[in-house]
């Protein structure tokens, strides 16, 4: 099934340009929802080659669907941002434009890795009130990562950050000048898993495995081609801010000595679930299950932890049985509201 998208532009609060693809679909009979990707990909990445993809199973539930491209989307020309900057700026304005266009006074979001740490900040310091459900993958407010991503965290990203402003999976493809080709054949002499040069590159950019983000028993053929062209650059800026919010076992602000967003209780009244990959080599499960035990204990009862055992980090979206052990949980959650 092929979906068709309006791209409606709007304005970051800081005046960034970016865009909201929204799904023409006759049958929406529901309310909103916003799906808000990663770092270094964009909004198609909920789009993979597949009649069963999650855009199209919350079609058929008859939800009004949208997805959103902030600074970080490949869409748009590289750009060094943060996650302070994204969740002052785009994710309010985003959820406004739509709050503007529907006339629905409530929405709900399904986030995925740094679209969901950004977004949990904009939410919990009050930003997005009209946010009344928030479905988060990977990771939350409380970034856990393997021993060697700390590693890299650490040695890594201040190293590559004298050479580079940008590390980009695309070089997979067509490594550019003398710094991207060297970069590409570290990735080469490292790993051996059985993915394409992109998807390895994917790996060595953003986690400790083999691959780092997905099963490779969970994807298709067609699907692993297709990632090859999802993933393109994106900043050191971002590392050097997550490295900061890694050592500190929770988001913190970018800015030196500026303080963690979960010192203060949450602004919003909304209500939270968690999905986490149990094999996921990105951000370790132990992420999303910091971030329940801190929620439930301000609110006890109210949230929701799921742990996929089968699942990494984005197979959970484009896995190819995601349509059956993954989505009708994510489908009954909005269900409850």
């Amino acid at each position: 099934m092929s979906h068709y998208f309006e791209t409606i532009p709007f304005e970051a609060l800081d005046g960034f340009h970016c865009d909201l693809k929204h799904l023409l679909s006759p049958s929406a009979t529901k309310g909103p929802v916003l799906l808000v990707h990663g770092a270094g990909v964009s909004s198609n990445i909920f789009n993979p080659p597949s009649s069963n993809n999650i855009i199209h199973a919350l079609a058929e539930a008859g939800y009004d669907v949208w997805l959103e491209n902030w600074r970080g989307s490949i869409h748009f020309e590289p750009n060094e941002w943060n996650l302070d900057q994204v969740a002052q700026y785009d994710h309010p304005a985003a959820v406004r434009k739509i709050v503007e266009r529907t006339g629905s006074k409530e929405i709900m979001a399904i986030i995925h890795c740094q679209g969901s740490t950004s977004f949990m900040i904009s939410s919990i310091l009050g930003l997005i009130p009209e946010v009344k459900l928030i479905i988060s993958n990977a990771v939350s407010l409380h970034p856990v990562v393997p021993f060697y991503s700390k590693i890299k965290l650490n040695l890594l990203v201040p190293l590559v950050s004298k050479f580079f402003k940008y590390l980009d999976p695309q070089w997979g493809l067509r490594a550019p000048d003398f710094k991207s080709k060297l970069i590409l054949r570290v990735v080469k002499a490292t790993h051996w898993e059985k993915d394409s040069l992109v998807g390895k590159m994917v790996s060595f950019t953003y986690g400790s495995g083999f691959p780092a983000l997905w099963e490779l028993g969970n994807i298709d053929d067609k699907t692993k081609d297709w990632i090859q062209y999802e993933f393109a650059h994106v900043p050191l800026s971002f590392f050097s801010h997550m490295q900061k919010c890694v050592k500190s076992g929770a988001l913190v602000r970018n800015d030196k000595g500026a303080g963690g967003y979960t010192e203060k209780a949450p602004m919003t009244t909304a209500r939270f679930v968690l999905f986490a990959g149990k094999k996921n080599k990105c951000f370790l499960p132990k992420s999303q299950e910091n971030t329940y035990e801190y929620l439930n204990k301000l609110q006890p009862g109210l949230h929701k932890l799921y742990l996929l055992d089968d699942y990494s980090h984005l197979d959970v979206f484009f896995g190819k049985n995601a349509h059956k052990d993954v989505f009708p949980k994510m489908i009954n959650e909005l269900e409850l509201g």
